[in-house]
């Protein structure tokens, strides 16, 4: 049984696994939910992505289905020891994959809403060649934008940023920054703002994360 840590909340939380066994796969897609959803509900997504049984889809689910608590647009204490923590479960994620064989640059991370925004965060906090990342409704966490924060280099990855022009939850001005930190560390970045879409993922940017996910093949 796991004992609830109040300074790690999401340590020992439970991934979920589908797709490919991790030793057996070219590739990994990391899939982040968003606020009030579960591992299941965004793996469930992944019947419209081309994974060809080949890559392993991992759904890491969050501690009270929700990453940290406020706005993450909020100062970044107001969501601590939570967003720390998810942050945390995300690189230990990457470093079990790593361990079990697949690099970097064949593992996408992928996330809608709470989860797109711990996706950006922690890339662009550990920025280095991956897969891919795939924001759908999110961007860089905190109140404010700390450039220093922002170290590493992309190296052409594919970045792939999707969000309604009338997010309720999404800035827009906090969709340009988040690209503008991605690109001056050497990404390769696809924007696509919906009109009047809300706060949900569409047919569209399924399309465009489906192009990043068919490179891990190559």
């Amino acid at each position: 049984m796991n004992i609830f840590d109040p300074s790690d909340p999401h340590h020992n939380q439970p991934v979920l696994f589908t797709g490919a066994k991790p030793e057996e796969a070219i590739g990994a897609v990391i899939m982040m939910h968003g606020r009030g959803a579960t591992a299941e509900s965004i793996l469930s997504i992944s019947d419209e992505l081309p994974h060809k049984g080949k890559l392993a889809l991992a759904g890491p689910q969050a501690f009270g289905n929700s990453w940290y608590p406020n706005s993450f647009i909020s100062p970044r204490e107001s969501n601590e020891p939570y967003l720390s923590s998810a942050l945390n479960f995300l690189g230990d994620i990457i470093g079990t994959l790593l361990l079990r064989g697949i690099k970097s640059e064949k593992m996408v991370l992928l996330g809608f809403s709470q989860g797109a925004c711990l996706v950006s965060e922690y890339a662009a906090i550990n920025a280095r060649k991956y897969g891919g990342i795939i924001s759908l409704s999110g961007g860089i966490i905190g109140n404010k934008i700390d450039n220093s924060s922002y170290t590493g280099n992309f190296e052409g990855t594919p970045v792939f940023i999707g969000c309604s022009d009338i997010d309720p939850h999404i800035p827009l001005n906090r969709i340009n920054e988040t690209e503008d930190i991605f690109e001056n560390h050497g990404a390769k970045i696809t924007k696509k703002i919906y009109p009047n879409m809300g706060h949900t993922i569409n047919r569209d940017e399924l399309k465009y994360a489906s192009m990043i996910i068919q490179r891990l093949f190559l």
